[in-house]
C-alpha cells in the first residue's frame, strides 16, 4: 500500500469510528489530514456524506487557501478551520472538527474541565475555548480566529458549536476527540448531582495522561478492529 492509500484508509477509519462513537452529525463534521510531504495540501472528508461513508473516490484534496484542487465531491464550506490550523501550525498532520454532542452541551455551561476520571484528567489544566461566534466558519479570517484561539494547544471547544482536535497523525487527533467527548460526558452527569467533589490531584493527572496518550495509535487500531468487526 503506497503512502498516500494509507493515509486514505486512516481518514476513512476516522470517520467511521468517529460515527460510531457518536459523534457523527447527519453530513456535517469533517477530518483532513496533510499530503505527505506536501505542507500546502491535505486530504479531507467531503461534504454531501456522512462521516461513515468516506471512500477513496469521494475524498477531495485542498489547498493552503481553502480551494477544493482534486477530487468530484463537494467541499464543506468550514475548510478553513483547517487550512488556517494546518497554515500556522506545521507540527499538525491532522484536523478533526465535529459537532460532539456532549462537547457542545459542555460548553454551554462555561465551566472548566476537571480532572474526573482518565480523560478529564488530561485536559484538567484547561483547554482553550472560542467564543468569538457560534456560527460556522466560513471564511479565511474567521478560520484564522479559530486558529489563534487554538494556539499551541492539540484541542479547542468551540461554544455551542463543536469540538477541533489535532495531532501529528489522523490517529491521534481522533482519539483526542473521543477522548474530550468523554470528559465532557463525565462531567455532565456529575452536574446532575451537583458536581464533583473528588478530582484528580495535578501530579496524577500528569501522570495519567503521560501512560494514556502514548497509546493512542493502538487504541485507534483497536477501534478499528471493532468498527471492521460490526461491519460484517
Amino acid at each position: 500500500m503506497s503512502t498516500i492509500d494509507a493515509l486514505k484508509d486512516s481518514l476513512i477509519n476516522a470517520g467511521r469510528i468517529l460515527a460510531r462513537e457518536g459523534q457523527g452529525d447527519l453530513i456535517f463534521g469533517h477530518v483532513t489530514a496533510r499530503l505527505p510531504g506536501d505542507d500546502e495540501h491535505f486530504l479531507m472528508k467531503p461534504h454531501n456524506f456522512g462521516l461513515e461513508e468516506i471512500t477513496p473516490d469521494n475524498l477531495i484534496t485542498v489547498n493552503i487557501e481553502g480551494e477544493k484542487v482534486a477530487g468530484a465531491s463537494a467541499r464543506h464550506i468550514e475548510v478553513f478551520i483547517h487550512s488556517e490550523i494546518l497554515r500556522v501550525r506545521r507540527d499538525v498532520g491532522a484536523v478533526v472538527h465535529t459537532h460532539a454532542p456532549y462537547a457542545v452541551a459542555f460548553s454551554a455551561l462555561g465551566r472548566e474541565i476537571q480532572g474526573i476520571g482518565h480523560e478529564g484528567a488530561m485536559f484538567h489544566a484547561g483547554i482553550p475555548v472560542f467564543t468569538e461566534t457560534a456560527d460556522l466558519i466560513v471564511d479565511q479570517a474567521r478560520g484564522k480566529a479559530v486558529a489563534r484561539s487554538l494556539a499551541d494547544s492539540n484541542v479547542l471547544i468551540m461554544r455551542n458549536h463543536g469540538i477541533v482536535t489535532t495531532g501529528r497523525t489522523i490517529e491521534e487527533a481522533t482519539v483526542l476527540a473521543l477522548y474530550l467527548e468523554r470528559a465532557c460526558r463525565a462531567q455532565l452527569l456529575l452536574e446532575g448531582c451537583g458536581g464533583a467533589i473528588h478530582v484528580c490531584s495535578h501530579d496524577d493527572a500528569v501522570a495519567k495522561a503521560g501512560r494514556i496518550l502514548p497509546q493512542s495509535p493502538r487504541v485507534f487500531d483497536y477501534l478499528v478492529r471493532r468498527v471492521s468487526s460490526e461491519s460484517r
